[in-house]
């Protein structure tokens, strides 16, 4: 069974990871209306789906593995399949595809969850944590309905008012930037500053309801 949201908030707060980290941010003042960036090309496009094989015992994936819905009580540990792959502790499950250069762009719809974290994770790193609280992992966390960037334990708020349907992320490796993107304007809302070593994966935790990635988009005109 999952912990408790609150204890996967703040029961690790006190360690701290090595590497300074900058976190940045930006708002959108125009009103343009919402797009969709879907195209046939694959060029400098992340196609990807969830990996069943590290998803958490309390997550079900759905929608040809591109959803994830959290289940209060979820499976049976014994009951799913075994793999060092696999988060063991915490309601985590990361996507099937390495990244090791470039810019990408994704998005996620988060209308039926109220608790989530969504950002990018080091491919190997620990299967004993949460993603945002370990030096291997950055992520923009929704808790309380409030916005925050976490890494290293270390939460900041982000200015995003409310919550939209869908947001969207977009990585740029070489530059060590990971971005909250406002889709209703395609602005940058908030970036995390970092320095990416190994590849990694986009990532996602959820203690409440579900979310819904869309991959192989293009990126936003201006981003």
């Amino acid at each position: 069974m999952a912990l408790p949201s609150r204890m996967v908030l703040y029961g690790r707060l006190a360690g701290r990871g090595a590497g300074a980290v900058l976190l940045a941010s930006h708002r959108g003042t125009d009103g343009l209306s919402r797009r969709s960036y879907i195209t046939n090309s694959t060029q400098n496009q992340l196609q990807f789906k969830l990996d069943e094989r590290t998803a958490h015992s309390s997550l079900d994936l759905f929608k040809k593995d591109t959803g994830v819905i959290y289940r209060i009580l979820g499976l049976d540990p014994t009951h799913v399949q075994d793999s060092p792959l696999r988060f063991r502790d915490w309601a985590v499950v990361l996507a099937d595809s390495h990244i090791e250069s470039g810019r990408h762009y994704w998005e996620v719809t988060v209308k039926k969850s109220d608790e989530f974290r969504l950002g990018v994770a080091d491919v190997a790193t620990s299967r004993d944590e949460c993603i945002g609280t370990n030096s291997s992992s950055w992520v923009f966390a929704y808790l309380q309905k409030k916005w925050y960037a976490m890494t290293t334990n270390k939460l900041v708020p982000v200015t995003l008012v409310g919550k939209p349907d869908r947001v969207g992320l977009l990585l740029d490796f070489e530059a060590g930037r990971l971005s909250l993107v406002d889709t209703q304007t395609a602005k940058v809302v908030h970036t995390i500053k970092t320095q990416f070593r190994t590849p990694v994966s986009p990532a996602f935790a959820l203690w409440d309801g579900e979310i819904l990635t869309h991959s192989g988009l293009e990126m936003p005109p201006g981003l």
